[in-house]
């Protein structure tokens, strides 16, 4: 793209596979669909890209990886404020995995094999969502969610609580706009799991209570005592505003 041309530079991904057939394969789909992508065949070699290259747009993150998961990379990454989109690739169907995959903070999961236009439109409708975050298309939704004592900045995934900074993963955003979108609804966990998690007739509820307990330590004045996540008896629970 010649400088000053006006085109937009094109999005780059990063994509951590180690199988060098499969990564070679999605590389060229993925520039061929317009987008500059490196490829890291470990976690280490993906942290040194991020650390040098930095600046990507999404990242496609393979779960089995032969020094250390895609689970632990992703979790690693969002430890350290990194809030990048991440679809993670695994041979793994289980609805466990998915699960684990998502509270990590990646934002969609794909099982081997797929289809290759499934991935390259979850690409698409994840960078689409991205623009929309950080402005570069109409806004469909505020910048900002208030919540309680919480503000929370859309573009950065960062909230003040108190006037204190706090971190919101990708899902835990997805959880809490929910809510905001139905408020004074008693909402059951299947519900929830269905609509924010993507999951039906899952065995366990547990994910569902761990996250409200991290919402409620963001946005309620005393979590212990919540007054806007409330539990409902044998239900689920309701958004007061």
């Amino acid at each position: 793209m010649s400088e000053g041309s006006g085109a937009p530079a094109p999005q780059r991904l990063l994509l951590v596979e180690d199988e060098a057939h499969l990564a070679a394969g999605l590389r060229l789909n993925l520039e061929l669909e317009g987008y500059q992508a490196d490829v890291a065949s470990t976690a280490r070699q993906a942290g040194e890209f991020l650390l040098t290259r930095g600046g990507y747009d999404a990242i496609v993150l393979d779960v089995m990886l032969p020094d250390l998961d895609g689970f632990a990379l992703c979790e690693k990454l969002r430890e350290a404020g990194d809030h990048t989109p991440v679809i993670m690739l695994t041979a793994r169907a289980a609805a466990e995995d998915r699960v684990r995959g998502l509270e990590a903070g990646a934002d969609d999961y794909l099982v081997k094999p797929f289809e290759l236009n499934e991935l390259l439109a979850r690409v698409r409708s994840m960078l689409r969502r991205r623009r929309w975050e950080r402005g570069e298309e109409p806004a469909r939704r505020p910048k900002v969610l208030t919540v309680g004592a919480a503000v929370i900045d859309l573009d950065t995934y960062e909230a003040k609580a108190h006037g204190s900074p706090v971190h919101l993963t990708r899902l835990e955003l997805d959880l809490l706009r929910f809510f905001v979108e139905n408020p004074n609804r008693v909402v059951s966990r299947d519900e929830l799991l269905e609509q924010v998690w993507k999951l039906r007739n899952y065995s366990t509820h547990r994910t569902v209570d761990n996250f409200i307990s991290r919402l409620r330590r963001h946005v309620e004045a005393d979590p212990a005592n919540p007054t806007l996540l409330v539990s409902v008896r044998g239900t689920g629970y309701r958004y007061v505003p």
